[in-house]
């Protein structure tokens, strides 16, 4: 995973000094900022993705391989149907659509450029929907390293496609084209890997797609997905509150800046996505003490992780834009210094909200969430606007703080809670609790 992790925050910044040229520096902008748009979309699974994973990592513990096969099919369905949906709607409003206005296109960006910009990078992403799932599924049933292997070569394929793609002199959406085209790819042929090779018992089919089965998905799914939509609008909009409070110019400096600390980001999420289906697994079968444990543990080596990387990549990171980019982008060290804090602070937190995502404890985050969201989003747009983009992930830390994290101990404890006093235990109640860790650790091991 760290690998899978490492490669996708690296090949971005890889390109930049490939797609920054090519492009300049406000198409370049334009670019991000629809990225962050599809990201700002990821509501538009409906929460399925998450509710897949929390239903097969029980039926993985209990090994109900039906009930999966319903799961499965019901929701690559339900996705598949979303999918089609959203590329015709986008087609039919393309001309609709002020996308100019709406990403503050002004100076060099053409009108077509920008529509021809947001349909690729906007269709490319619909059409992925329902294959994203994939990674949800391997990861229930434990099968990280594979998943991972596959998420390597699906971040490594834009690398070729791209440079090809500038060095012909193609026009600046096929460039982006190229960029979003590779991961697809990879990303169909790990679906067919997996359900041809590995488990064709678990395969999609419309036979077993089920009301019933929809219904407790779409149960679990709704919470999910207004909890997505938060996160989404909270943590990808930044690069629209810099293009309204400033101009795509100063998007390209903070998009570039946030990818080279995104690698923080990444070692959060590598460190604590595994806790999804091993927790859910514990849960199921009362293994609360071991959950305790294992997050106390997560959270200290989330924070070791973020800290050590953090002194090589601040101090290095002003002089490895400079001349990664050659000057086209300003590289303010204090700007670098408010990523490292924000990635701290999420480092912190990421393993109590990932334990209450696999038992499907979903509210007391939605609430922190929605609260950062109507506190952050109006405050970085008036640090930004007074201060520069360099205000805007200390404002985000300093908001996660006073809304997300008092949620996030809220819902972790009452998680715990469920299982009943994971602080008082007979001896064989430890002893069980030791017996399951150590079959966690031998099913790592064998991965």
């Amino acid at each position: 995973m760290a690998l899978s992790r490492g490669i996708a925050v690296l090949v971005p910044v890889v390109l930049i000094p490939v797609m920054l040229p090519h492009l300049g520096a406000e198409l370049y902008g334009l670019w991000a900022t629809t990225v962050a748009l599809t990201a700002m979309a990821a509501f538009a699974d409906l929460g399925l993705g998450n509710g897949l994973m929390t239903k097969l990592g029980r039926c993985h513990a209990e090994d109900l391989v039906d009930q999966a096969k319903r799961y499965i099919a019901s929701a690559y369905t339900a996705l598949a149907v979303v999918a089609l949906i959203t590329c015709a709607s986008l087609w039919a409003m393309s001309d609709v659509i002020p996308w100019s206005r709406l990403f503050n296109a002004n100076g060099t960006v053409t009108a077509s450029d920008a529509t021809a910009i947001a349909l690729v990078c906007l269709v490319g992403f619909a059409v992925s929907l329902p294959f994203t799932l994939i990674v949800r599924v391997q990861y229930a049933y434990q099968r990280t390293v594979q998943s991972n292997l596959w998420q390597c070569g699906a971040n490594l394929s834009p690398l070729p496609l791209v440079l090809t793609a500038v060095h012909t002199g193609m026009s600046p959406a096929a460039v982006v084209a190229a960029a979003a085209a590779g991961p697809l790819i990879i990303t169909i042929a790990n679906n067919v890997w997996y359900f041809t090779k590995q488990r064709p018992d678990l395969r999609p089919q419309l036979k077993y797609v089920e009301r019933d089965a929809i219904r407790a998905l779409f149960k679990l799914s709704t919470l999910f997905l207004a909890l997505t939509i938060v996160m989404a609008l909270a943590n990808s909009s930044e690069p629209f509150v810099v293009a309204h409070a400033l101009d795509l110019r100063a998007v390209t400096d903070y998009s570039v800046a946030a990818r080279l600390l995104a690698v923080l980001g990444s070692i959060v999420s590598v460190l604590n996505l595994p806790l999804w289906p091993t927790s859910a697994d514990a849960l199921a079968q009362g293994h609360g003490l071991w959950v305790r444990r294992t997050t106390r543990r997560m959270i200290a080596v989330s924070l070791v992780a973020v800290v050590t990387l953090s002194a090589v990549l601040v101090p290095a990171g002003e002089v490895v834009l400079q001349r990664w980019v050659d000057g086209a982008v300003s590289a303010d060290p204090m700007l670098l210094v408010g990523f490292a804090l924000w990635f701290l602070v999420l480092g912190a937190t990421s393993p109590w909200l990932t334990v209450q995502l696999a038992a499907g404890v979903v509210r007391p985050q939605l609430l922190g969430w929605s609260a950062y969201l109507l506190v952050s989003v109006p405050a970085k747009y008036v640090g930004a606007a007074l201060f520069g983009v360099v205000a805007i992930p200390y404002i985000g830390a300093a908001a996660f703080l006073a809304t997300v994290l008092p949620a996030a101990l809220h819902g972790y404890r009452r998680v715990l809670s469920t299982c009943g006093d994971t602080r008082r235990r007979s001896l064989s109640d430890m002893a069980i609790t030791t017996k399951f860790e150590h079959d966690q650790n031998r099913q790592a091991t064998d991965v």
